[in-house]
């Protein structure tokens, strides 16, 4: 039995291999190499073993694959490497769609407990609650997630973030009747 190679993924080709994805529409296909690539990729690597588990992810949602979705994010969260958006707030939302939603609450509780996560899991766990009609869950994510990068918006990035989660809430909030709060009107001043 031969060595297995091991490679290493910049944030270039990964890229490449998502616009693949959209341009021809094989989000299985590309779901599948880059799960070859995460158990090839070595420790040097520009982008983790996690991050390709999460991607990989990701298309297998695309290609509404929601199994797959999950067992890609779970790999993802075994490894423990570092991601973009936590696994775990990923699995969730496919969890979900499969309407698994003890599971996908039981992620969910395990995040909170924890020490909070970037700001793009704060929008994910968002916008997947509220497409799953849990309006309080989703403006409570929102919220939290609002206050705690408020003041650390430093980058011309976090700041599109932030405001894009601040969005997000006030369409919620308006959704759940509640009436403008400081963090609404924060929007009118981005």
């Amino acid at each position: 039995m031969g060595a297995m190679r091991l490679t290493r993924v910049t944030t270039a080709e990964l890229d490449r291999w998502e616009f693949h994805a959209v341009r021809s529409g094989e989000h299985g296909r590309v779901a599948a190499q880059l799960l070859d690539l995460a158990n090839r990729v070595d420790s040097g690597s520009e982008v983790s073993r996690a991050e390709l588990f999460v991607r990989a992810g990701e298309q297998w949602e695309i290609a509404q694959e929601f199994e797959r979705a999950c067992s890609a994010y779970q790999r993802a969260i075994d490894d423990g490497g570092a991601t973009v958006i936590d696994a775990r707030a990923l699995s969730a939302g496919a969890l979900l769609q499969l309407d698994e939603v003890d599971q996908a609450y039981a992620h969910l509780k395990r995040l909170e407990g924890e020490d909070p996560p970037g700001l793009q899991t704060f929008i994910h766990v968002a916008e997947a609650l509220y497409a799953h009609d849990d309006l309080e869950g989703a403006e409570r994510w929102a919220t939290a997630g609002a206050h705690r990068f408020l003041d650390r918006a430093s980058s011309p990035y976090v700041r599109d973030l932030l405001v894009e989660l601040l969005r997000i809430r006030f369409r919620i909030r308006t959704d759940l009747g509640l009436s403008e709060d400081r963090l609404d009107r924060r929007l009118d001043e981005e």
